[in-house]
């Protein structure tokens, strides 16, 4: 699936995988080298995420129930954690320099299959 910010038709992945099992959330992109251009990781019930154990930064889109973005973490460097964002239901974990200035709060972000 693909991620498009609403408000400017911005494509923020082409492919978006979705960890939403326990499992899945607790991994997310632990173990892996990179995230290549274009591609994110949609993390479901997620209002919180760490950068432990990580070998590269990344761009987090925090989203709520109705992928409203509520908050944003650009260039979130590894052996950092993220404050607790209450309205956030999700968080979109994309490639560091993919939002740039294309992605504000409250704009709403689809998932297109």
């Amino acid at each position: 699936m693909q991620a498009v910010n609403k408000r400017n038709n911005f494509r923020l992945a082409d492919v978006v995988e979705v960890a939403a099992s326990a499992g899945e959330r607790m991994k997310g992109l632990l173990g892996r080298k990179e995230l290549p251009a274009g591609r994110g990781l949609l993390i479901k019930k997620c209002n919180g995420i760490h950068m432990f154990f990580m070998k590269f930064a990344i761009d987090a889109v925090f989203l709520s129930k109705d992928d409203e973005v509520v908050y944003i973490l650009r260039n979130f460097k590894p052996w950092r954690i993220s404050k607790i964002v209450g309205r956030a239901a999700s968080v979109l974990e994309l490639p560091a320099g993919t939002l740039g200035d294309n992605v504000k709060t409250g704009d709403f972000i689809d998932f297109v299959v």
